[in-house]
């Protein structure tokens, strides 16, 4: 009798049939990723045949600390293996060597670390409490460096090498919390000094634009540079300690924490901290009579630190402010 055509019902069935009695040739051929960690903790992976019945789910990698291999496997991609293992799988084997990302070495990101900054503006710290001490106690000193050496006395810390040694490691600890490489480059510590007289040199230029030049009454004598020199120091110092280091990211948060986006957060605590940068240097017995223009000019001038500091890091702002009052206040 002749087979007469198959229903797709029927037809449906062979396939599924054939399928059940198919070699496992397909199952060995597939092939799933597979995770292994070697005892250093570095995570590879591999491309592995499964272990597993075909009828079962595979079950998760077992980590072997021995020899480092996911269970069961057995061989994988050269590739992949290439990129996320070492080379040595054998017990013990040392952890593959990092390459330090290129990026990280660049002039422009190792002058931005803190210890960098450190070591930057260590001359500064040198130079002005130095100078203080060779010319006395009870000379002028720096608005901000009054005002931070009030505040620790209120606290209850009246020593008077605690706030350069607190600068000093506050620096450290920011380098530290920032993971950075324990290391500076004598070259760049050049570079910062050019950069700095650079931009020092656009502020002046900002300056005269505005037609109006801070007020300054030039002393006869070595006397008086050396003493105008040592306050420059402090100023560039002390009073970016005080405005960018503490009260811009203090003012931040605030801000940050009131609902506002990072970048509004960042230009709200650049305005406030630059007002009260400027209104600062008319306060007190040694402060400046107010006149707009000054206020108006000293305000950009907050600014523009303010700016250097969140893009340049601490000794760019620092060495800057005070390369800037030296050109305008010695020469």
């Amino acid at each position: 009798m002749a087979a007469g055509p198959l229903s797709d019902h029927d037809a449906l069935a062979c396939r599924a049939s054939a399928a059940l009695a198919r070699p496992e040739v397909d199952r060995q051929k597939q092939l799933v990723f597979r995770a292994r960690r070697s005892s250093s903790g570095v995570i590879a992976l591999s491309l592995t045949p499964p272990t597993s019945d075909a009828s079962m789910p595979a079950p998760a990698p077992s980590f072997d600390e021995e020899d480092g291999f996911a269970a069961g496997s057995s061989q994988g991609l050269d590739g992949l293996h290439d990129v996320f293992s070492s080379d040595s799988a054998e017990p013990g084997g040392a952890a593959p060597e990092l390459e330090p990302c290129p990026s990280s070495d660049t002039y422009w990101a190792l002058s931005r670390t803190p210890l960098t900054s450190l070591a930057f503006t260590l001359p500064l710290v040198l130079a002005y409490e130095g100078g203080v001490l060779v010319l006395g106690r009870g000379s002028p000193r720096n608005g901000a460096d009054v005002w931070l050496r009030q505040l620790l006395d209120a606290l209850g810390f009246g020593g008077y090498f605690l706030l350069p040694l607190l600068t000093i490691v506050g620096l450290l600890a920011w380098h530290h919390v920032e993971h950075d490489r324990w290391r500076f480059s004598p070259a760049v510590l050049v570079g910062m000094c050019l950069e700095c007289l650079i931009l020092a040199a656009v502020l002046v230029g900002l300056a005269r634009l505005q037609s109006r030049l801070w007020p300054l009454d030039v002393g006869a004598g070595a006397a008086a540079l050396a003493a105008r020199f040592i306050g420059f120091c402090g100023a560039g110092l002390y009073e970016e300690v005080l405005f960018r280091l503490l009260l811009l990211p203090a003012v931040g948060w605030v801000i940050a924490r009131l609902g506002a986006t990072p970048l509004a957060a960042a230009a709200w605590a650049v305005g406030i901290t630059s007002v009260l940068f400027a209104a600062a240097h008319y306060v007190g017995p040694l402060g400046d009579t107010f006149d707009l223009h000054s206020f108006v000019f000293r305000g950009l001038a907050g600014g523009f630190f303010a700016t250097l500091f969140l893009v340049r890091g601490f000794g760019i702002a620092a060495g800057t402010h005070a390369a800037y009052d030296m050109i305008v206040g010695l020469w």
